[in-house]
């Protein structure tokens, strides 16, 4: 199965941030909402294969939901969407090898993030709320058990979760990039996406659906909330713009860009 070296997946990177970076609002909107019902129908599938499996399974149970939690991220990477954790990666290291302006970062954000928000609420009413799947018998516990469990973090341990889930997710985009197959992509997803969910770290984009189900279900307050997706947020950020776009741009890039940079003054 032949891949992509790393240094091919960081330009094959920055393609895609500059891609991203000129899409249309309206596409931004389209493709937001897509990602965002993906990734909550896949924590929703977590929740319906975990949720009434016996105490004694312990952390095995954690791994089942872990298991199956990917495919989310597979709908967005191989049918088509724009997740907000993967441009945290994608648009930077545009903007550090000097493809896009800051604003243009700032803008695929925003939009991205109301389109998110909207595609994730959108499952947890009409499929958990309404539908019934998070709100029956030990569902509906499980819901609120693992709601309850990411806003129970301080501030500061929510924004270090966010960051090694971002770091993870991130990397599982970086190996969808170096395969140009679908069977690579799946298994390069996989992984690192399970990994995340195992380990129990926090995704800005998964808790738009988990959080706003359990407050559907009357068992938590949007102002709760709040804290937890501002400190979320910014870990994710980190994870993705630090641990990743700025690890392989300073690795693979910087050279490339501080070169194209000079004979840019140059010609000036």
């Amino acid at each position: 199965m032949a891949f992509h070296s790393p240094q091919q997946i960081a330009k094959n990177a920055v393609e895609v941030g500059v891609k991203k970076a000129t899409t249309s609002v309206p596409t931004m909107l389209v493709l937001g909402f897509l990602a965002g019902a993906f990734i909550a129908l896949g924590f929703l599938l977590d929740i319906r294969t975990i949720g009434n499996l016996p105490k004694e399974w312990g952390s095995f149970s954690s791994f089942l939901g872990g298991a199956v939690f990917p495919i989310g991220l597979m709908f967005v990477i191989i049918a088509g969407g724009d997740l907000l954790t993967g441009n945290m990666a994608t648009l930077p290291i545009a903007y550090m090898a000097r493809r896009i302006t800051l604003s243009q970062v700032v803008r695929n954000w925003f939009w991205i993030t109301v389109a998110n928000f909207l595609g994730a609420i959108f499952v947890a009413f009409f499929f958990g709320h309404v539908v019934g799947l998070t709100e029956t018998g030990a569902f509906l516990a499980k819901t609120t058990a693992i709601a309850h469990a990411k806003l129970n973090d301080s501030f500061l341990q929510a924004f270090i979760s966010g960051i090694g889930c971002n770091w993870l997710v991130c990397l599982g985009v970086w190996f969808a990039f170096a395969s140009d197959d679908i069977a690579g992509k799946i298994l390069g997803i996989w992984f690192p996406v399970m990994a995340f969910v195992t380990i129990g770290f926090q995704h800005v984009v998964a808790n738009m659906f988990v959080i706003p189900a359990a407050i559907f279900a009357g068992k938590v307050t949007w102002m709760q909330y709040f804290p937890n997706f501002v400190s979320v947020f910014l870990g994710n950020a980190v994870g993705g713009a630090l641990f990743i776009a700025a690890a392989y741009w300073f690795a693979f890039l910087r050279e490339e860009s501080l070169t194209d940079s000079k004979q840019k003054s140059k010609a000036a």
